[in-house]
């Protein structure tokens, strides 16, 4: 069957379930900005501290990916997304008890990234199975859930801080991790096989050959390849400055005088930037080829870093979030399409899961660091400066990856 040509394609109901998993799932862990004062005035802990327990959690979440991309080429995303809803709800709800910064770091730290671990590898690596057409950009549309998330779930969850305190705002977000992910999951199949389809863009005639196209690279070839090497640090540049911004863009808006409130339109642009940068990049990548869009990504963000330290009110730092949002999402809908053009799809969960989780370790590194440079300095100048250079210096890899041509090394 012409999976191009049919009417009714199962593919874009994953589409639609994957969104509304990375929807809730990453909106949800892109809240901890607007965590970050009630829990600093209530325990006076320092701002590395709190951030500490983000880059632990994202360090766990870089491991878990390597585990649930594996998991997800053997099981399939229905049972991976389903035990990853349970664990970051269940994780959330414990959060509303804590009294000790090891409670902290144990349960946000550990357990919700446990969960959240399984909220981009097994999504993403599902869509790479299910379109050949159109791949960049159907990642991409699922992408949006992320920035969609980002516009809305800290909003919420800031208002539902001032109305009810921080406590049990963590006791909803809790349960609508549980239930709503776990739910949606159900939807979810490994691949067009499993209905007696192709992938999006593939006819009978073309079967056979794409088939062996796609075999792909097992992970003790690729190691040998330095592309896998250049995607590892070129996503770990571009987390690491991401994460930095996210952990402390809203912390350091009430710093310069604006509300709590207010500052939360800040993720609002960067959510909005993102929803605009997963289409457009999507359909860029297809048009023009992965590599080269995402260099144009990489130097987008790093420019922005620099223009951060003109930002000086809400709507400055506004424009800086929808740019950076921008290409955030640009980046982030460019890596699985990345891995599948470099080692094709035999063992795309399991390398896109390490590549994924080499981009969490910079992602450890950067709220840290960013904190550090605060509690030393006073000040975030340094830090988000040295943001730009990290950012800079991955547009570079980015573009030694466009002289790539797939050779061993």
């Amino acid at each position: 069957m012409d999976s191009t040509n049919s009417k009714i394609f199962y593919g874009h109901v994953v589409v639609l379930a994957t969104f509304f998993i990375v929807l809730i799932g990453w909106g949800t862990f892109f809240s901890f900005g607007v965590f970050f004062k009630p829990v600093l005035e209530e325990f006076g802990w320092t701002r590395a501290q709190i951030a500490g327990a983000y880059s632990l959690a994202t360090l766990i979440i870089g491991f878990m990916a390597i585990v649930m991309g594996r998991l997800n080429d053997r099981f399939g995303p229905k049972i991976v997304v389903s035990i990853c809803g349970l664990f970051s709800g269940i994780g959330y709800l414990l959060m509303s008890l804590i009294s000790d910064i090891w409670q902290f770091y144990v349960l946000y730290g550990i357990i919700v990234a446990f969960g959240v671990g399984g909220f981009f590898v097994p999504p993403i690596s599902t869509i790479a199975r299910w379109f050949v057409k159109k791949r960049a950009l159907m990642t991409g549309i699922v992408l949006v859930g992320g920035s969609v998330g980002v516009m809305i779930v800290p909003t919420i969850a800031a208002w539902l801080i001032s109305n009810f305190g921080w406590r049990l705002t963590f006791v909803m977000v809790g349960i609508v991790n549980v239930i709503a992910i776990i739910s949606i999951a159900q939807l979810l199949k490994r691949d067009p096989r499993q209905v007696g389809r192709l992938p999006y863009g593939v006819n009978n005639e073309t079967a056979n050959r794409m088939s062996l196209q796609t075999s792909g690279f097992l992970l003790h070839e690729v190691i040998h390849m330095k592309e896998f090497w250049l995607l590892c640090s070129i996503f770990f540049c571009f987390f690491l400055v991401i994460n930095a911004v996210l952990a402390h863009i809203i912390i350091h808006a009430t710093g310069i005088g604006i509300s709590p409130a207010r500052a939360t339109m800040i993720m609002v642009a960067f959510g909005g930037g993102g929803i605009v940068g997963r289409i457009i990049i999507g359909m860029l990548g297809d048009r023009i080829g992965n590599k080269r869009t995402c260099f144009i990504c990489f130097v987008l963000m790093s420019g922005d870093m620099l223009y951060l330290e003109l930002a000086t009110d809400l709507m400055g730092l506004s424009v800086f979030s929808a740019i950076i949002g921008f290409a955030f999402a640009g980046i982030g809908a460019l890596m699985g399409p990345l891995t599948a053009d470099f080692f094709g799809l035999r063992s795309h969960g399991l390398i896109l899961g390490i590549i994924y989780a080499s981009d969490m370790v910079g992602g450890a590194i950067g709220p840290v660091m960013a904190g550090r440079i605060f509690d030393v300095t006073g000040s975030y100048h340094w830090a988000f400066f040295s943001c730009a250079i990290v950012g800079f210096i991955g547009s570079f890899l980015v573009w030694l990856l466009g002289l790539s041509r797939v050779k061993r090394i």
